[in-house]
């Protein structure tokens, strides 16, 4: 079994990086093929981390948090810190984009809210925050993060009302928010989600501050 995270795309002469964290029961291999293999991004060195297991907490995210749940929460960001850290030492000086999809989303936010080093932009595919508004969660976000968040009307996972709390609370923190909820949409990133990846990822290759101007 493949252990440690898996590196793609430019090796040498990249001018941006990206670090895409994959979902519950998933593997980086199968972001790679998911999403990787449908986004056109020259120029960008991808490091896809790997849970223990394929599974980063065992919690669903809308569930209150539990001491257990922040344990293993904790772990799981600092599994994801010490991954960026890591593509951060290998690609110094690069703009750096944080992504994932579904629990690696909720992760990603995660680790934006708790006021670890921020990365340039933050896109999640189906994501919301780990825990209930009445938990006590760090809200560190930087202000003015360029963040794409997604949603499904009828999510078998993120429920829309856990998708609008954590649009909520990125409002609230005043990141640079574009939201997309998909009418219908199956537990996937589209298409047009993945645009969104790829125009996000230009704009720092250009050196510009991410627009997420891609249409819907």
């Amino acid at each position: 079994m493949a252990s440690g995270a898996l590196h793609l795309g430019a090796s040498a002469g990249a001018r941006a990086v990206c670090v895409l964290v994959h979902g519950r029961g998933q593997s980086p291999e199968e972001m790679q093929s998911h999403i990787l293999a449908r986004l056109d991004a020259p120029g960008v060195a991808f490091v896809l981390p790997r849970a223990p297991g394929n599974v980063w907490y065992a919690a669903r995210a809308v569930d209150p948090l539990t001491p257990e749940t922040r344990v293993a929460l904790a772990k799981a960001i600092d599994h994801l810190a010490g991954d960026i850290a890591a593509a951060r030492a290998a690609h110094p000086g690069l703009p750096l984009v944080l992504a994932g999809f579904s629990q690696g989303a909720c992760l990603s936010l995660e680790y934006a809210f708790a006021g670890l080093p921020p990365p340039q932009a933050l896109v999640a595919f189906t994501g919301c925050r780990v825990g209930v508004l009445s938990d006590d969660r760090p809200h560190a976000l930087p202000a003015g993060l360029p963040v794409y968040l997604t949603g499904a009307d009828a999510d078998p996972w993120i429920p829309v009302t856990a998708f609008a709390e954590a649009a909520l609370e990125l409002g609230q923190a005043r990141a640079r928010l574009r939201c997309d909820l998909f009418p219908g949409r199956p537990h996937e990133a589209t298409g047009t989600e993945i645009e969104m990846l790829r125009t996000v990822l230009a704009d720092l290759v250009s050196g510009k501050t991410p627009g997420m101007a891609a249409p819907r």
